[in-house]
């Protein structure tokens, strides 16, 4: 809020954004046309038209002319955006958010396609399977009681069980390993 309160009362937003679409950046700036908008990428510019609300899950409305419906889930620091079976992650910044976004490390997502982790804070119950034992999907490898409630923990896909890490009484946290696959 600081610095937008202006003397005539209106808030001015910055008109030339960044607009990453997945990886690739596109340079954009926002005009006033016929009492409506056109969003300029590249010099060409796109006139823009819609009654939707930030929330609203499918964002319909009018881009140069073209009536269109696109299906919109939030994300960190973005939306989703799903539109005739293609879909994309979309963040919008100011130039300046773009710079530090662009110093900001990738987070690099744990392999754990090889191990069951517990889902949440809980007591190993029983462990219904053994090392070397070849298990289908769908098949129970083990139940945790968490707050008093029973939670069968099933095999996602056809594995070998290679190491089992917990045994029954054991108390777990959340995103502890229980057992390994080949």
């Amino acid at each position: 809020m600081s610095g937008q309160m202006r003397p005539n009362g209106a808030v001015r937003f910055d008109r030339e954004r960044v607009v990453m679409l997945g990886a690739e950046r596109y340079d954009i700036v926002i005009e006033d046309i016929d009492g409506g908008i056109a969003v300029v990428i590249d010099g060409q510019a796109w006139p823009v038209s819609s009654a939707w609300r930030p929330g609203e899950p499918v964002w319909t409305g009018h881009v140069g002319g073209e009536h269109i419906a696109v299906q919109v889930r939030p994300i960190l620091n973005g939306v989703s955006l799903a539109h005739a079976g293609a879909s994309a992650e979309v963040r919008v910044y100011t130039h300046r958010e773009a710079e530090l976004a662009a110093l900001m490390p990738e987070k690099v997502e744990a392999d754990t396609g090889k191990k069951l982790l517990c889902p949440m804070p809980g007591l190993v119950k029983v462990v219904s399977v053994k090392v070397g034992q070849e298990v289908k999907a769908g098949e129970p490898l083990c139940i945790v009681e968490a707050m008093k409630m029973e939670n069968v923990l099933r095999a996602e896909r056809d594995a070998t069980v290679s190491k089992i890490l917990a045994k029954e009484g054991d108390s777990l946290s959340v995103d502890a390993v229980i057992m390994e696959f080949a």
